[in-house]
């Protein structure tokens, strides 16, 4: 029995120094601290039946983990008196408690206990019979024990367990001059108890593992760090030119918009006008900076209700024929619907045509366009 008890403190030891070779948050002093409530039975191991004989036994406990594997604790156990004493409890334990966490032992701690945990008990404490009168009896004790631990919740806070234990007295009269650890010196006890881990500075109830960081890891983190605020930095630049270019966009359209048409004058002469609407590669969307092209089509045939105008869409000669053609003809129909929407030009006087990819210009992005021609009937 000696060697199992040395056994367990090479257990302890082996708990502190393994242990602390991982990081973990949440292991200050107010840290990992639980306090439990059991109730049970306790009877002889021997010389009586077993239940016949057995009694009530409540008691408190409040502990600390150290590390995942240990814990150190104290509990106070009552055992209520069932005999024609006149004292509500006649036997009591005060214990100091070490329990090893065998899961955690043997396969690691995972950040977060188990749903089912067994733990190793072995306590040392002072035994106090009450009897009627003076002389109370007097003893040290150890406890060796098993917990079977359920913890429940989300978050792990509160755990049932099941605590079947030997409580040896070490000042017994059987076999004085052999092992104090004999049958004949033990109880059983049976206890269940509920247990609550309070609640700890990182605002959870364990222990949590993080991960651990060498300076490399910190220097490259740091280097992506400032990489990221020069990015940042010239992404507000950049925004704050493309808002300067919007202001300057914005100007310019207002200043078009403002200016009168100068069309009238040349269809008097030639009655023909030609306006150039552009677009973007791939696209038959016509932009804001296209608009006053159209808008100039449109004032004239406003004021020339007999004028007509032949829209002839273009294409670049990126891509296959088919997908050109397509946006040609899109791009001629986008602005004569802009023409009737917006600006109420009856269809009738409005032609769109797609003529596929354009020649005209010598730079194959300028023939993105839609070539408006202005019709007047004499």
């Amino acid at each position: 029995m000696k060697k199992n008890i040395l056994i367990l403190c090479m257990l302890g030891a082996s708990a502190l120094t393994a242990n602390g070779q991982t990081l973990l948050k949440g292991t200050k002093f107010t840290d990992n601290w639980s306090f439990g409530i059991n109730g049970g039975v306790t009877t002889p191991m021997t010389h009586s039946a077993f239940w016949k004989n057995s009694r009530p036994a409540v008691g408190i406990e409040l502990s600390k983990r150290i590390t995942p594997v240990l814990s150190l604790g104290t509990s106070v156990m009552g055992h209520i008196n069932t005999s024609s004493s006149k004292t509500a409890f006649d036997a009591s334990n005060v214990e100091l408690l070490s329990k090893f966490n065998m899961m955690n032992l043997f396969a690691g701690y995972p950040g977060t206990p188990r749903t089912f945990e067994m733990e190793a008990v072995v306590g040392v404490g002072w035994l106090h019979g009450y009897v009627n009168g003076t002389g109370d009896d007097n003893s040290w004790g150890t406890r060796l024990g098993v917990n079977f631990n359920f913890n429940i919740g989300k978050e792990k806070a509160w755990a049932i367990s099941l605590k079947p234990s030997l409580v040896y007295d070490m000042e017994g009269d059987f076999n004085r001059h052999k092992s104090r650890f004999n049958a004949n010196n033990a109880r059983v006890e049976l206890l269940a108890g509920i247990v609550y881990y309070i609640k700890g500075s990182s605002g959870r109830h364990h222990a949590t593992l993080v991960k651990e960081y060498n300076q490399t890891e910190v220097d490259n983190l740091n280097t992506s760090v400032n990489r990221l605020r020069d990015q940042l930095l010239d992404s507000r630049k950049q925004t704050e030119e493309a808002i300067g270019r919007a202001g300057m966009l914005q100007k310019q359209l207002a200043e078009c918009q403002s200016k009168k048409p100068v069309i009238e004058t040349v269809i008097e002469k030639a009655k023909t006008l030609e306006s150039i609407v552009t677009f973007r590669q791939g696209s038959s969307k016509v932009d804001v900076s296209q608009l006053p092209n159209v808008e100039r089509i449109a004032s004239y045939m406003n004021r020339h209700p007999e004028s007509k105008v032949v829209i002839k869409g273009y294409s670049s000669p990126e891509g296959s024929i088919e997908v050109n053609e397509r946006i040609a003809c899109a791009r001629a129909e986008s602005v004569k619907s802009i023409l009737m929407k917006k600006y109420r030009i009856a269809a009738s006087r409005i032609t769109a045509e797609g003529q596929g990819i354009g020649d005209m210009f010598s730079e194959p992005d300028w023939n993105r366009v839609c070539i408006c021609t202005l019709q007047e009937n004499k």
